[in-house]
């Protein structure tokens, strides 16, 4: 073999090492290229099903939360299509002793630490419950105030009908703080187991004023007048919220109480008289 004829066949020889090495790249590179997008569209598909939510969402919540939370359910829905939230509005204590008595239920949204304490007591609660909001008292007399009631002192004189809540539920023990602090003496005409029940006593003219909530008297719109007392900041009730224990849906439990405490869960609930915790 000539001189020549050697070298061309060397040329040849590293030609086809080199070109065989830029195959086997290229084949290295095209694998891990699917390798990774594999993975990310895996990692993608992964957290969108995990923040898929459905099912029912039942929420336990003191009757004063009625409307605010009507609204932030059907946020809810929007925001996760396939979810349902239903509501068991009452008085606070009531629904504690539901809880604690078995009811099927994934939230729970109290009118005061103290009815919050009787879920936690039992072990109920699925973590630490957290105040959201905070609610203040305030007369709720007729429209127009016939009775020309002005303080909280009014609410003793003769011949003023007068409803409170009940002592065990939160709104009727911030009533017994308020008068306490006022040093006044009240005889109501009824004692009533929800804020609404109370406030509604007035809206029907079966009495003349009522100890409720501000958010109460903001949701009933001119059906009734709302007449501020100083005695009432001695008697703000703060509201937790927990997920619970045993919730059948603790995934959109978790979700709602999230959006309970947004800053768009915290606009409505402001924007509907409650006070930010």
């Amino acid at each position: 073999m000539t001189r020549s004829a050697r070298r061309t066949r060397r040329t040849l020889q590293v030609a086809g090492v080199g070109a065989a090495a830029l195959l086997a790249l290229s084949a290295c590179s095209s694998d891990d290229d699917s390798s990774s997008a594999d993975s990310t569209a895996s990692s993608s598909a992964g957290s969108s099903s995990s923040q898929k939510l459905s099912g029912t969402v039942t929420v336990f919540a003191a009757a004063s939360l009625k409307e605010s939370f009507t609204t932030l359910g059907k946020e809810f829905e929007q925001q996760h299509p396939g979810t349902k939230v239903t509501f068991n509005f009452a008085g606070s204590d009531a629904l504690a002793a539901s809880i604690t008595g078995g009811a099927p239920a994934d939230v729970f949204a109290a009118a005061s630490p103290k009815t919050m304490k009787i879920v936690t007591d039992k072990g109920d609660a699925g973590g630490t419950p957290a105040t959201f909001v905070r609610n203040q008292l305030e007369i709720a007399t007729l429209p127009g105030n016939p009775d020309k009631i002005a303080s909280l002192k009014d609410l003793g004189r003769s011949g003023v009908k007068t409803v409170l809540c009940d002592k065990e539920v939160p709104c009727g023990a911030a009533a017994e703080k308020a008068l306490a602090a006022g040093g006044v003496k009240v005889t109501p005409v009824s004692y009533e187991q929800d804020v609404k029940s109370a406030l509604t006593k007035v809206e029907l003219k079966e009495a003349d004023a009522a100890l409720v909530y501000q958010s109460d008297v903001r949701a009933a719109g001119d059906k009734v007048e709302g007449v501020n007392f100083p005695e009432a900041a001695k008697a703000v009730n703060d509201y937790p919220i927990a997920t619970l224990k045993d919730a059948p849906n603790a995934a959109a439990a978790t979700a709602f109480v999230d959006l309970v405490r947004s800053a768009e869960g915290q606009k409505v609930l402001t924007e509907a008289g409650f006070l930010k915790p």
